[in-house]
């Protein structure tokens, strides 16, 4: 028996709605293996996510989780916490910011990490204060013409200069909230440990700001915020941020320059960066080969020098010992 015409359209309709089907899939999965490990299916916008937190019920409902001693939170506590006596109206705050910012875990709530990086961003002050604080004397002096040093701090930058010849020795980002109940000594110690720490991330491939992957190269070139014109810049993938260094900053923690240092009486984690010149100075560093690149950094001590060679993603694959009178 033949089918009808109207059957007949109709399994060709079928047909072609399992085509648009498989084609939609095709594409789909064509999407997903673009985006890779970005993929995400319940994404905010950054405009709606700043919505949802920009409300000061919310950011107390973050605050008080950040202040809780034991987590989950219970509903309870944290409506206690925020001081809310509408229950209803504190509940509609607070699923406002679960999935994004909030976990629901039982019968009480946990940070997500975005979460954390909101309360961490309002705690450093990064999005609600423009602090200043005149120039002060720091530890050290400069290398180009032994003249006293001064960190200044403005733009949330803190940099390091010679009061006498204006010579750079590094400029990085400070958020506000590290100044806070700090003396002057107390601020240039944290300056000190967060340089070390940021670049020692970055050149082990890991972005201080997002954890994405961070791309090392060797620069030449004069324009420079470090004064220098030799000089290592990190960059991230994912988001953009940079970092830029004279080359033996690379070095504060590897073993050999460590024990180099101590075997003559020196402890590296007690001296800031800039009073090293090999960390601040492109006088110690030069380009040995281009391709590919390698560096050589110069690390003179108590009559004695440290030859280091790093490759191009500031490995050291070379450590040599000799005194600068026998070269």
């Amino acid at each position: 028996m033949s089918k009808s015409n109207s059957a007949i359209d109709r399994d060709s309709e079928s047909d072609r709605n399992r085509e648009h089907a498989s084609d939609n899939a095709s594409d789909h999965e064509s999407d997903r293996r673009d985006q890779g490990v970005l993929e995400c299916t319940d994404c905010l916008d950054p405009a709606d996510a700043f919505a949802l937190v920009g409300n000061e019920v919310r950011l107390s409902i973050l605050e008080a989780l950040w202040a809780a001693e034991e987590s989950p939170v219970s509903f309870s506590e944290l409506r206690r916490e925020v001081g809310m006596r509408d229950s209803a109206q504190f509940n509609y705050h607070l699923q406002k910011l679960v999935g994004h910012f909030v976990t629901q875990q039982g019968d009480g709530y946990v940070f997500k990490h975005a979460g954390e990086k909101v309360v961490r961003s309002v705690i450093a002050g990064s999005f609600n204060e423009h602090p200043s604080i005149e120039p002060f004397d720091v530890t050290g002096a400069c290398f180009a013409c032994d003249g006293p040093l001064a960190a200044t701090y403005e733009d949330e930058r803190l940099a390091i200069d010679c009061r006498a010849c204006g010579q750079g020795h590094g400029e990085y980002a400070f958020p506000p909230g590290g100044l806070a109940d700090r003396t002057r000594a107390e601020i240039a110690d944290a300056f000190d440990q967060r340089v070390r720490h940021l670049h020692c991330l970055a050149a082990d491939g890991v972005c201080p700001e997002c954890s994405g992957r961070m791309e090392t190269r060797i620069v030449e070139e004069d324009d420079c915020c470090l004064g220098v014109s030799l000089r290592v810049d990190h960059e991230c993938r994912q988001c953009a941020h940079t970092l830029c260094s004279a080359a033996g900053l690379r070095l504060l923690d590897h073993s050999e320059v460590v024990t180099f240092h101590r075997e003559r009486g020196v402890s590296l984690d007690d001296r800031p960066y800039w009073t090293l010149p090999w960390c601040v100075s492109d006088e110690f560093t030069r380009l040995v080969d281009r391709d590919p690149s390698r560096l050589e950094v110069r690390i003179p001590l108590a009559g004695d020098e440290l030859r280091v060679t790093m490759d191009d993603e500031l490995a050291v694959v070379e450590t040599h010992e000799t005194s600068p009178s026998s070269d």
